[in-house]
């Protein structure tokens, strides 16, 4: 009989006992290929590669580029430790020139022969632009190596001095100082909180100002988002309450650079517990990140729905922030995208609520978010399908028996039973558990001859037959325990 506690009677069925907290975390272990690809698609580090395009600080500058043109590497490093002006300036612009030219620049060579310290002395030489403008170059693309490369540029004491040139009259020393820090940044947890500590927070964001050009912007924004970037330790409460409110500003920003890394920066940023999930929420994005779902572009798209799908994995109270504020309408278009990475992440998202309650279960099907759902388990990509295999089996979890119901009434049982087929036991293992609950909520309906059928006339029945004696043992038990409806 069903109790108080569980009117559908459904408890019994629901995954052996995992409970919705169990199946969360489950997904999130399911999903961790899918967050080390998105890591790939915003860019760490950038290395300056146009050198004939400057705009030169001083006159002498033309003159100092035709004396470095034909200098070897020997000359560089000699030039640079020289204690001579001339030859000082002449060595670094060379420098900047081979580590931009290069296809494979020499920058063991150079670290080997000691030059970063003198460089970063060079960036303090505030009498002298050039020089500053061409050690900074220099420095920025030794940061984007390895990570060996950074911590050289590091422990030199760069960080200091490149802080110090974010405040400089000059914009292109401004820029290149922005750059080089994203670069530090960038490099991970531990680069990312000692350019916090160097004190970066309060001179990058003064930056954002309505006047700041927009190549400056989007150098700001990038080193924002790395200053966000790595959860292993994510960055600190008080520095992310800094960044909020700055990137609230930038994701009304039109420019799609500047939009994608602004969303890129939150996703990071909502990618964690439920405290820090909250911060994000508190900001006041979310109604801006809803509308930019909408956006043409992927690059802006993809960040954004991922900073919504992090949102959704938390509270229930933070998920119905989000569907409150009409997400469901754009996550059925965007389950319909023709970008498989989007689908997937439309699919990983709606599957995030719907291990919710059977209100938030219900938000997805008023707004026609189930119908594409069973589209993608159909006839999706495979990893898009096993992102909607884990949302039907959510639904079945968290759903009444009504709500249950309208799965197979919207014909999720053929695609289901196809996936068992699948060489991924964590799919299988998701799909069995999906195909228990329906056909348990079936019984309950009296409906389950009905349902029955639909699994065996598409050869389900044959293949949980066929997984009772699977190598894995919890597929085996899972296919054995489903003998009670048969």
């Amino acid at each position: 009989m069903p109790t108080e506690a569980d009117p559908s009677g459904l408890n019994d069925f629901k995954n052996e006992g995992r409970d919705v907290e169990e199946m969360r975390r489950r997904h999130t272990e399911f999903n961790v290929e899918l967050r080390k690809a998105k890591k790939k698609d915003h860019l760490l580090k950038r290395r300056n590669l146009e050198v004939d395009d400057d705009e030169p600080l001083s006159p002498l500058q033309e003159q100092i580029r035709m004396a470095a043109a034909n200098m070897t590497i020997e000359d560089i490093v000699n030039g640079i430790n020289s204690g001579d002006e001339n030859k000082e300036i002449t060595a670094t612009h060379a420098a900047r020139e081979i580590l931009s030219r290069e296809r494979n620049p020499p920058i063991d060579i150079l670290i080997d022969a000691n030059v970063v310290p003198k460089l970063v002395e060079f960036l303090s030489r505030v009498s002298d632009p050039d020089l500053q403008f061409d050690s900074g170059w220099a420095l920025t693309n030794i940061a984007s190596g390895t990570s060996g490369h950074t911590k050289a540029v590091v422990s030199a004491g760069a960080v200091a001095g490149f802080i110090s040139l974010l405040g400089s009259p000059h914009p292109v020393l401004t820029e290149q100082a922005v750059w080089a820090l994203g670069n530090i940044a960038g490099d991970g947890p531990e680069l990312r909180d000692h350019v916090t500590e160097q004190g970066i927070i309060k001179p990058l964001l003064t930056l954002i100002q309505p006047d700041t050009s927009a190549t400056l912007l989007r150098n700001v924004t990038w080193t924002l988002s790395n200053l966000c970037r790595y959860k292993n330790p994510p960055p600190s409460v008080p520095a992310v309450r800094q960044f909020l409110p700055a990137l609230a500003n930038l994701i009304h920003n039109n420019d799609e650079e500047i939009l994608a890394d602004a969303c890129w920066a939150l996703s990071y940023l909502a990618d964690g517990p439920n405290e820090r999930i909250q911060e994000v929420v508190d900001a006041g994005v979310v109604p801006r990140l809803i509308a930019l779902l909408d956006h043409t572009e992927v690059s802006v798209i993809s960040p954004t729905l991922r900073t919504i799908g992090n949102i959704v994995s938390g509270s229930e109270a933070q998920t119905d922030f989000v569907l409150a504020a009409g997400v469901c309408p754009l996550l059925a278009k965007l389950l319909e995208h023709s970008k498989i990475s989007i689908t997937k992440d439309a699919a990983w998202t709606v599957s995030n609520i719907a291990v919710g309650n059977s209100v938030q279960i219900q938000a997805l099907i008023t707004n026609n978010v189930i119908p594409p759902l069973v589209e993608v388990l159909a006839n999706g990509d495979f990893k898009c399908q096993m992102e909607a295999a884990w949302a039907i089996t959510n639904i079945t979890l968290g759903g009444n028996v009504e709500q249950i119901a309208l799965l197979w009434q919207f014909g999720a049982i053929a695609p289901l039973c196809n996936l068992l087929e699948a060489m991924e036991p964590k799919t299988i293992l998701v799909v069995l558990d999906g195909l228990a609950n329906i056909l348990a909520a079936a019984e309950k309906m009296g409906e389950l001859e009905k349902v029955f059928l639909q699994v065996e006339e598409c050869g389900g029945l044959d293949s949980i037959e066929d997984l009772q004696s699977h190598d894995n043992v919890e597929i085996s038990h899972k296919s054995l325990a489903m003998q009670i409806f048969m």
